[in-house]
């Protein structure tokens, strides 16, 4: 499915990987105790700032910081749009 969200600039779009269902451990952890997770795909990318060239490319795997990005729901999926400055590292 193609996304028909355009970025503008730095900034990306983001598909969050699913929480946590279950501890190392094997415990099942409850939907009010899960965290966000840090990590997910770029779905989307930006043209980038005249003397910044975007370094991250549709398909990458990246870790995001926890507060991270502003949260979207587009046909019915949920989705971060953030700064390329806020990816930390790509997978």
């Amino acid at each position: 499915m193609a996304l028909t969200i355009k970025p503008i600039a730095d900034r990306v779009v983001v598909e969050a990987a699913p929480a946590e269902e279950k501890t190392a451990s094997g415990l099942y952890i409850p939907d009010t105790a899960k965290e966000k997770p840090q990590r997910g795909k770029v779905i989307a990318v930006g043209n980038g700032k005249a003397d910044e060239p975007m370094t991250v490319k549709v398909g990458d795997e990246v870790l995001y910081g926890k507060y991270a990005g502003t949260e979207i729901t587009y046909e019915g999926k949920e989705y971060l749009i953030m700064r390329e400055s806020d990816i930390f590292a790509v997978l």
